[in-house]
């Protein structure tokens, strides 16, 4: 029995099981097979599983006639790249946008259509670098962040809408966003002019001495090896973010008008929770590696820690007796670098504010910092509260816990 007398239904559960490559090829074989081939019913399941499309659509989000020109529109836009790693870089863009998406629209509205070849090559000739591949198809899915215009009266480093996230502590503000290529020739050519930026930058200094963001032993960039192992620093970094992001690790922050990525973690083992007579106490901590010093032996890292403090609905509870709001007065810290005591404080108020409490307010929250010698260590302490007010206090003072967080360099830094 010749192919040519096997049912149409055979021919298609046949189909559906081969590789496009191999579709291709038998649809030179007659008109019949040619006629399988064309089936977009047969494309949008090649589509949907190696690329997530639902609707037939090029890389740049322009609709198309059907799924098998979709699928031919793809492969021929990153036919000098690796197909295996092209699907990758789409499913880490893919994570990100679907969460931004859900939960952050208008920062998924600041991504830039994706960068053409002759950009990417402008940037490399420009400054005289040679992109890894993994960072290249990135930034062929979306060349950064276009924050200025979407709001012009924003300026660039003080914006919400980055879609890394960012931190503050006192008047340090960073909120990192993806810098679109032309931004980055930019910044990067006044920077190289700038002589000084090498000496206030003593992270910087030398290669020994560099802070790494993610694992160095992850990044695989030999050509020779399979295109599925082939990573970088970039797509590496953007990866870990996505999964943060969808597991709830970091959240969202919503400060009035401003709504932006937290990099404070939010969840085990690197956020600890407390509860002390209904008193709710939330901390974790992160280092901010543009004010670390690694040349100082004494204060090598900074980390700032975010304390968030609440009322349980049954109110403040102590020996029976409920009260409706409770007042911080004073604070103890216990910070470790590794398991050695480096400072013990006690002092009133936490960055001067005397918090009070009342089931059902929002969290109160106050960053703070601390400098270790270590890449690694904790802190640990306690609030005292007075029930009622400082001013008419109903009770006897007690203490809140501060249940252990730690202090340490992750293996990827934001």
């Amino acid at each position: 029995m010749d192919l040519e007398s096997v049912g149409d239904l055979a021919i298609h559960m046949i189909m559906e099981n081969l590789k496009p490559e191999d579709i291709a090829t038998i649809s030179c074989v007659s008109n019949r097979f040619r006629s399988f081939t064309s089936d977009d019913t047969l494309w949008f399941k090649i589509c949907s599983t190696e690329l997530s499309l639902t609707q037939p659509i090029d890389h740049l989000g322009n609709p198309l006639p059907s799924f098998k020109e979709a699928y031919q529109t793809w492969r021929e836009a990153f036919v000098m790249y690796p197909w295996s790693l092209v699907k990758r870089v789409k499913r880490c863009w893919d994570n990100i946008k679907t969460w931004l998406a859900n939960n952050f629209p208008e920062a998924k509205d600041t991504l830039c259509q994706g960068a053409s070849e002759a950009e990417i090559q402008e940037l490399e000739d420009v400054l005289h670098v040679k992109l890894p591949l993994p960072t290249r198809i990135l930034y062929r899915f979306h060349n950064g962040q276009e924050i200025e215009k979407l709001d012009p009266d924003t300026n660039a480093f003080g914006t919400s809408l980055g879609i890394i996230g960012g931190y503050s502590f006192y008047d340090h503000l960073v909120n990192v966003y993806l810098l679109p290529i032309s931004q980055v020739i930019q910044e990067t050519q006044q920077i190289s002019q700038n002589l000084g930026f090498l000496r206030r930058s003593k992270n910087l200094l030398t290669n020994r001495d560099m802070m790494p963001c993610v694992p160095h032993n992850l990044i695989s960039l030999h050509h020779e090896l399979d295109s599925e192992e082939i990573q970088d620093a970039m797509l590496l970094w953007l990866e870990e973010h996505g999964r943060r992001l969808q597991r709830g690790f970091i959240k969202l922050l919503d400060e009035g008008n401003a709504r932006s990525i937290n990099l404070f973690p939010e969840e085990l083992p690197l956020c600890s929770t407390a509860v002390t007579n209904g008193v709710q106490v939330r901390a974790s901590a992160l280092v901010i590696p543009e004010l670390a010093d690694l040349q100082d032996e004494g204060q090598k890292y900074l980390f700032s820690y975010s304390i968030r403090l609440s009322l349980q609905p049954q109110g403040c509870v102590i020996n029976g007796m409920s009260y409706r709001s409770c007042q911080l007065y004073w604070r103890h810290w216990i910070i470790h670098a590794n398991d050695v005591v480096v400072s013990d404080v006690d002092g009133e108020a936490v960055i001067g504010m005397y918090p009070l409490l009342r089931p059902g307010d929002k969290e109160f929250v106050y960053q703070s910092c601390a400098s270790l010698p270590t890449s690694s260590g904790s802190v640990e302490g306690s609030f005292t509260f007075v029930p009622g007010r400082l001013v008419d206090p109903r009770g006897d003072p007690f203490l809140a816990t501060v249940a252990r967080f730690p202090l340490q360099l992750p293996d990827y830094i934001y």
